[in-house]
């Protein structure tokens, strides 16, 4: 399912040509507002426009931008970000350095592709794929037609659980489902419950604090009180999802690495009649116990290849939060593979 972006030269800010302007688009918009919020704070958006593909962005004025640049194709590629972009911000999308940065990695992707990417939460929020990799997530999220089961995984920051929120909060809005189930393991309560202070709901709750946190994002704080109290949300441990059939629901399974295999097992085969399941995790960052296989790892192994069953797996090239995260992965996945080559030696 996961594709690796196309690679794209960094390109410094092309210098104007003594004696002779550069070859320009001049783009029409019809909302001067608009516009002002396509350029961002200081015109930082266009900086990055200009960093990325090569070209020299300026607006003067009255809903005109001008695209300059020596290269067609790259003239090009930047008038369909900024179009995309410019759409983006008329249906209440942000729009800052990092959406036109993933903009631009995507610049070569059809225009209908863009749309796929985007999830709309009805009287919620919208979210965007950001990266190509987010992209084709988004997509297999929303094919009902091909997938009942999705697995994401990746290192963390991907937007792998937010986005299968997002995702299964528009399902529920809209009435295609008549549930929200979100489940993670909570791999600490075996251990150390007991001796928190509270009742089993106050001692479950900071595990699951994640999961609320994407669900107000998508849903909104009132909006998301108002499902739960009425049990149209349910997010608990993945140990209560033993013995239950789940129809018509949208159930994502969070951090799945923390499962065992009889875990995984009992949780992939509660799916019911009209419900589909995500399941979300990083199999490099498992906190169960050292020689206790992961469940996560384990069905990705032998599920590979099940019709209506797929299978994302995103790289570091997806990682969305601050810059440094990414880098932080990279890092540890260099020192994972020279301790994994000491050990062969």
């Amino acid at each position: 399912m996961s594709r690796s972006p196309k690679p794209r030269p960094k390109a410094s800010r092309p210098p104007v040509r003594e004696g002779r302007r550069l070859p320009s688009e001049t783009l029409h918009f019809e909302d001067a507002a608009l516009v002002r919020s396509l350029a961002g704070a200081g015109h930082e958006n266009f900086a990055v426009l200009e960093a990325e593909l090569g070209v020299r962005v300026e607006a003067p004025g009255g809903g005109q931008v001008v695209v300059m640049g020596e290269e067609a194709r790259a003239r090009i590629d930047a008038a369909r970000v900024l179009n995309g972009l410019y759409a983006r911000l008329g249906e209440g999308l942000l729009v800052d350095p990092a959406a036109v940065r993933a903009a631009c990695l995507m610049a070569g992707d059809a225009p209908g592709v863009a749309q796929d990417g985007i999830i709309r939460v009805p009287r919620g929020a919208s979210f965007a794929a950001r990266t190509p990799g987010q992209g084709d997530y988004v997509r297999a999220l929303k094919d009902e037609a091909a997938y009942d089961m999705v697995f994401g995984v990746g290192p963390a920051g991907t937007g792998k659980t937010l986005l299968a929120v997002a995702q299964g909060a528009s399902q529920l809005a809209q009435g295609a489902v008549e549930r929200l189930v979100i489940t993670r393991p909570a791999v600490e309560a075996g251990e150390r419950l007991g001796f928190l202070p509270g009742d089993l709901t106050e001692k479950i709750d900071p595990y699951l604090l994640p999961i609320w946190d994407a669900l107000r994002d998508a849903l909104g704080q009132r909006l998301s009180d108002k499902y739960r109290d009425e049990g149209r949300v349910e997010i608990a441990p993945l140990a209560f999802m033993r013995g239950r059939t789940l129809n018509r629901a949208f159930i994502v399974v969070d951090e799945a690495q923390n499962a065992t295999i009889p875990q995984m097992r009992m949780v992939l085969t509660r799916l019911g009649e009209g419900s589909r399941m995500v399941v979300t995790g990083d199999p490099t960052q498992t906190d169960l116990r050292r020689g206790e296989p992961s469940g996560l790892a384990h069905a990705l192994g032998i599920l590979d290849g099940v019709p209506r069953i797929a299978i994302h797996r995103f790289t570091r090239a997806d990682v969305v939060r601050h810059g440094l995260v990414a880098s932080i992965v990279d890092a540890y996945e260099n020192d994972d593979a020279r301790q994994e080559g000491r050990a062969g030696s």
